[in-house]
């Protein structure tokens, strides 16, 4: 079967790789798309995302979309009792815990927590997580999600990425009524704004460096936007922003931008080396600075959601086929491309 693989820094392959073995408790799924995520970029950049180090070639890929190929038998009664069968069309949560761990009881249901956790598409163990740009991929029962009829397997292919926008969201409580900025807006970005709409907010105001990606975000909802690049200004006394940006140097000015006693979200991923930020701010405004890492099961929350209407197609703005893999990667890193989110058609 043919596979995105990288190898090393700079080194990613489209190559022909032995197909998954299907164990007797596993589902085998045909892959139809691929949505290009930072953290894929990052293992294709730097050979390293977050703090996990590539050390052997790895399949990438975490968000996809497919169809059920064939079911083990030992996995066939629990897939059946999920309304699923051979051909039925899927996406997959990403994440498979490991290890026996408890859990305090405060957190025991943020499985997200969990200290060890196998992530379609990761190199943060040794045999690495292979992921899910290949023809076939092999999953547990347990991590299969029914796409609902209404939303396309172009479309699921989002679903993850919107249920991370979804979790950050949720981490800033009730928001309804409420005024929300969004720091950033790439994909998570334009999503959050997506999110913060459906849960109520009055205004989301988007913020951003690129007017194209400034644009998608009004697309996906954004009341207003902010073009940071062209001296626009921040809103002021936002009741909560949500910053998806990851730049450390953004956190300064989006704290100042909530209103005291407010609530601020960091979703976007910060570098794991020493940085310089102006967090003061956090104090005298007893700013809330909260953490969104993935997400508990607001995959299913993101299907929901595209079945009642809530259209991510704004996002697409390129799709490729497998074999030209690494310009669909190029493209994605590439702000000045007018990208989003970038899929490999892999079917």
């Amino acid at each position: 079967m043919l596979a995105v693989v990288v190898h090393a820094p700079d080194d990613l392959r489209v190559e022909e790789v032995p197909d998954p073995v299907l164990a007797p408790d596993q589902v085998l799924l045909r892959i139809a798309f691929g949505g290009i995520c930072g953290s894929d970029i990052a293992y294709w950049k730097d050979g390293i995302s977050g703090t996990a180090v590539l050390k052997d070639p790895l399949i990438l890929g975490h968000e996809v979309s497919a169809t059920i190929a064939e079911i083990g038998a030992q996995a066939a009664a629990q897939v059946r009792k999920a309304g699923l069968d051979v051909g039925s069309a899927v996406t997959v949560h990403p994440a498979t815990l490991v290890g026996d761990h408890r859990m305090p009881p405060q957190t025991a249901h943020r499985t997200n927590l969990w200290p060890e956790v196998r992530y379609l598409g990761s190199a943060a163990f040794d045999p690495h997580e292979q992921g899910g740009f290949s023809t076939f991929r092999a999953v547990r029962p347990a991590q299969l999600r029914a796409i609902p009829d209404g939303v396309s397997l172009k479309q699921a292919a989002l679903a993850e990425p919107f249920g991370v926008a979804l979790h950050a969201v949720a981490r800033a409580g009730d928001i309804s009524g409420a005024d929300v900025l969004v720091n950033g807006a790439g994909p998570i970005g334009a999503l959050a704004v997506a999110a913060a709409r459906r849960a109520g907010a009055a205004t989301v105001t988007a913020a951003d460096l690129s007017p194209t990606a400034l644009e998608i975000a009004q697309a996906m909802g954004a009341h207003s936007t902010v073009n940071i690049a062209a001296g626009e200004q921040l809103p002021a006394n936002v009741d909560v922003a949500i910053e998806a940006s990851g730049a450390p140097r953004a956190l300064g000015g989006v704290i100042a931008a909530v209103r005291r006693g407010g609530v601020l979200v960091q979703v976007g991923n910060l570098p794991s080396a020493e940085v310089s930020a102006s967090l003061g701010g956090i104090v005298t405004r007893e700013i809330d600075y909260r953490g969104s890492y993935r997400f508990v099961d607001e995959i299913s929350d993101a299907l929901t959601a595209m079945a009642e209407g809530l259209d991510v197609s704004p996002m697409i703005t390129h799709t490729v086929p497998v074999e030209r893999a690494e310009e669909g990667f190029r493209l994605a890193a590439d702000r000045s491309s007018g990208s989003s989110k970038v899929l490999i058609d892999l079917r």
